[in-house]
This record gives C-alpha cells, sequence and structure tokens, in this order.
C-alpha cells in the first residue's frame, strides 16, 4: 500500500469513527433531554397558548413542554436552534409531516388537526423555552 493510500484510509477511518460517535451522542443527548428537565419560564399570551396547544396536541410523542417523550424528540434541544431548523421546518413539520433524519423514533406525521394560528402559537412557545435555556 502506497504512503497516500494509506493517509486516504487513515483519515475515512477516522471520518468513520467521528460520524459514529456523533451520532451516539446526539442519541445519548437525546436520552439526556427526556431524562432532565429544562426551565419553562412565564411566557406571554401567544407562547402560553402554544404551550397548552402543544401538551394537547404534541406531548403523546414528544413528552410535555416539549423536553422528549418515548415516541418522538425533545424539541427543547441544539438540534432545534432557529438557525439549524428555523420555523418554516416547524410549519412544514406540523402540515407536511417529516422523514426522521437526527433521531431513531420514525418518521413523524402530518398534524392535519393543528391549523396555522395554533402552529404560530405552538412555534412561539418552543422559541421561549428554548431562549430561556441558552438555544437560539
Amino acid at each position: 500500500m502506497g504512503r497516500y493510500a494509506f493517509w486516504i484510509l487513515a483519515g475515512a477511518l477516522i471520518f468513520a469513527a467521528w460520524l459514529f460517535w456523533s451520532t451516539s451522542n446526539d442519541q445519548k443527548s437525546a436520552r439526556d433531554a427526556y431524562e432532565n428537565s429544562y426551565a419553562v419560564p412565564p411566557l406571554a399570551p401567544g407562547a402560553e397558548a402554544g404551550r397548552l396547544a402543544f401538551n394537547e396536541t404534541c406531548a403523546t410523542c414528544h413528552g410535555r413542554d416539549a423536553m422528549g417523550g418515548e415516541g418522538g424528540p425533545p424539541l427543547i434541544h441544539r438540534i432545534y436552534e432557529p438557525s439549524h431548523h428555523g420555523d418554516d421546518a416547524f410549519r412544514l413539520a406540523i402540515s407536511q409531516g417529516v422523514r426522521a433524519h437526527h433521531w431513531d423514533f420514525g418518521d413523524m406525521p402530518a398534524q392535519p388537526g393543528v391549523g396555522p394560528e395554533e402552529t404560530e402559537t405552538i412555534i412561539a412557545f418552543v422559541r421561549a423555552v428554548q431562549a430561556a435555556n441558552g438555544i437560539e
């Protein structure tokens, strides 16, 4: 094996190890978020309406106050910070569903019972709790 082939193979192995570690680390942080609570601050009326809507509609999978559950990931998590998953990502997930791509909970189905106004209050709730916990 030539010198360059060795370094390419070594680099590929290091990258594969990093990819495995980072994926398992995200799964661990999902379990940690599920097991550890974040602070829910006092909320503005729109965000409080979103909290009520979230806990009525979404908590079955995503846990009470978006802290994560057995059926869905925590939304109070760095993966869902606005710069990575903007508000439109939430709108699309609610209206059209989304394929699993960060977690192993499976695909999220569309939520046709959640209308546009309710969606906006849910987003306001999630963003307020994220911001209160340093996820911006």
